[in-house]
C-alpha cells in the first residue's frame, strides 16, 4: 500500500515529533485565525481526520494521541488529552454551527446565503470541550458543547455524550448514560 503523500500545514499549525496527520480532507473547512490555532504532540497518529474550524477556534492535541476518520468542529475551543484512543466516525463539537431558535435559525440561513447582502449571522452558542487524559471512545461517537470528560472514562461506540462525564465512568446511548465504571 502507498504512504500517503504529506500535508501541506498551514502555519498556525504545530505538530509536535514523531506525529502523522493525514487526508485529503483535513483543511477544507479550516478558516482558524489564531496562532496557533492548532496544537499537536507528539507520537500522534491522526489518519483522515477533518479539522473544521472557525475564525478563532484553537485546538490542542496531547501526546500519544490515536484518532481515525474523525471529524472536529471547534468556534472556540476543543482540548484532548494524552494518550487518547479515538474510534473511527467521531465527531467532536463546541458548538451547533446554527442558532436553535427556528427565527434565528431562519435569519443565520439567509446571512450565509448568496442573496445575505452583508447581513451578519445571529450569535450562536459555543462552549470549550475537554477530554482528559487515557480516554477510550468508541466508533460512531458524538460529543458536544461544554462537555468535560474525566481522565480514563470508556466511551460505548454509538453513544451521543451531552453532559459531563466522570473519570473512569462507562458511558452508552442516546444520551449517554452511566452505565458502570472501568
Amino acid at each position: 500500500m502507498p504512504e500517503p503523500s504529506p500535508l501541506t500545514l498551514p502555519a498556525n499549525v504545530r505538530i509536535g515529533p514523531d506525529s502523522v496527520l493525514t487526508g485529503s480532507e483535513t483543511f477544507r473547512r479550516f478558516f482558524a485565525k489564531r496562532d496557533p490555532a492548532v496544537e499537536i504532540g507528539s507520537h500522534c497518529h491522526l489518519e483522515d481526520v477533518q479539522l473544521a474550524l472557525g475564525p478563532n477556534a484553537h485546538v490542542r492535541v496531547g501526546d500519544h494521541v490515536f484518532a481515525s476518520h474523525m471529524l472536529v468542529l471547534c468556534e472556540e475551543a476543543i482540548s484532548i488529552g494524552d494518550r487518547v484512543f479515538f474510534s473511527f466516525n467521531v465527531v467532536l463539537a463546541d458548538t451547533d454551527f446554527h442558532p436553535l431558535d427556528p427565527a434565528l435559525r431562519v435569519a443565520d440561513a439567509i446571512a450565509i446565503s448568496p442573496v445575505a447582502q452583508g447581513r451578519k449571522r445571529p450569535p450562536i452558542a459555543t462552549a470549550p470541550l475537554r477530554i482528559d487524559d487515557d480516554v477510550w471512545i468508541g466508533p460512531n461517537v458524538t460529543i458536544l458543547k461544554g462537555v468535560h470528560v474525566g481522565a480514563g472514562a470508556f466511551i460505548e461506540p454509538g453513544a451521543l455524550v451531552t453532559r459531563d462525564v466522570p473519570p473512569r465512568a462507562r458511558m452508552l446511548g442516546n444520551p449517554a448514560q452511566i452505565v458502570g465504571e472501568v
